[in-house]
């Protein structure tokens, strides 16, 4: 039989091949771990705090967001009447935003008797609401006051592909990135598992009841 240098036999391919799968799962399960560890610890905070929603309420005094009036003053743009039938409320609100350079991911409501327009301009760190009265072309900025766990419960329902901003479509690609990675780790943790043989009777037992638990959850709630 053929033996390398120093006497050791060759391991078959097959166990080489085997061994180095098992590098490439190992590996990326853990560079993918590093990688997104502040998504991890994000979705897991803010879990926290909407999990606990009333508790964090009533340390701070009160639910619901409140705002503070940043500035307020006449808009100098075209007033609602005179804009083209085909314009909809979310372009009249990017226009408003442009003007007061806070351009972004934003969501707007128009109220149907007044044709006021409320915008949300979204952001995780500073979110504003915008409000403009084509009456007298009046517009309050207004910021939101700024919790911990609101910012948290905002991270976690942020996604992206639905607005047309760059950064928003890259977030939702990460956030995809964690989707996909959260089911391999669950794949390449039973892979670890069915190599550790030393482990497999217990882990089936950890498996069963967790299993067994969600399914009662299920049945039960």
């Amino acid at each position: 039989p053929e033996r390398e240098a120093g006497g050791t036999k060759a391991a078959p391919a097959w166990v080489e091949g085997k061994w180095m799968l098992s590098k490439l799962i190992r590996r990326t399960h853990m560079y993918l771990a590093l990688f997104l560890t502040p998504w991890i610890l994000m979705y897991a905070l803010s879990t926290m705090a909407m999990n606990h929603r009333d508790f964090f309420a009533q340390l701070r005094g009160g639910s619901g967001t409140s705002y503070a009036v940043e500035s307020e003053g006449a808009y100098p743009g075209a007033y609602p009447g005179t804009f083209p039938p085909g314009d909809k409320p979310r372009e009249m609100a990017q226009g408003i935003l442009r003007h007061l350079g806070l351009d972004g991911t934003h969501y707007v409501q128009q109220a149907r008797e007044t044709g006021r327009l409320t915008i949300y301009r979204e952001s995780p760190l500073v979110t504003r609401r915008i409000t403009y009265t084509p009456a007298d072309r009046r517009v309050v900025v207004e910021r939101a006051v700024f919790h911990t766990p609101s910012f948290l419960e905002e991270l976690h329902r942020r996604r992206g592909f639905e607005h047309d901003y760059p950064l928003e479509d890259a977030w939702g690609f990460i956030v995809d990135i964690v989707i996909v990675s959260i089911v391999f780790w669950d794949l390449s943790g039973v892979w670890m598992w069915l190599q550790l043989a030393g482990t497999r009777r217990l882990g089936l037992v950890f498996a069963v009841c967790g299993l067994a638990l969600f399914v009662l959850f299920l049945s039960a709630i």
